[in-house]
């Protein structure tokens, strides 16, 4: 696992933004086709399927899935689809924790967080890292 520094972490948020802006984007577009895709999936059961809007409601899935296998291959860890939510691991006072950033948040990352505190354990950086 990648240790990053917090000049590093920042840096990458601005490459990561766009990316996590089009996973949110096609995530919420996903969320039109639960029903459908619900039913298709019950239907398949039964030897039926298929769904209207099915060949979208796969390019959507394919496209997150390119979209997060970017992030993975820079070392980040996408959390939530919807927020645009990512961790950065990194060293703080010699114990592994998460640099923590979601979208709508400035242009660097201002939080942290253990790595088994989760996002509701975030605390503000004190520039520390």
């Amino acid at each position: 696992m990648k240790l990053f520094s917090l000049e590093e972490a920042n840096k990458l948020v601005a490459v990561a933004k766009p990316i996590l802006e089009k996973i949110a984007a096609n995530h919420k577009t996903l969320g039109l086709y639960n029903k459908e895709a619900k039913a298709a999936g019950q239907a398949a059961q039964f030897g039926g399927g298929g769904m209207k809007g099915g060949s979208n409601y796969v390019n959507l899935l394919v496209e997150i899935r390119a979209l997060t296998k970017e992030l993975q291959d820079l070392e980040i860890e996408l959390k939530d689809y919807s927020r645009g939510l990512i961790d950065f691991p990194s060293k703080m006072e010699g114990r592994v924790v998460f640099l923590c950033w979601q979208l709508g948040e400035g242009d660097e990352i201002e939080w942290w967080h253990d790595i088994d505190a989760g996002f509701a354990g975030r605390q503000r950086l004190k520039n520390s890292v």
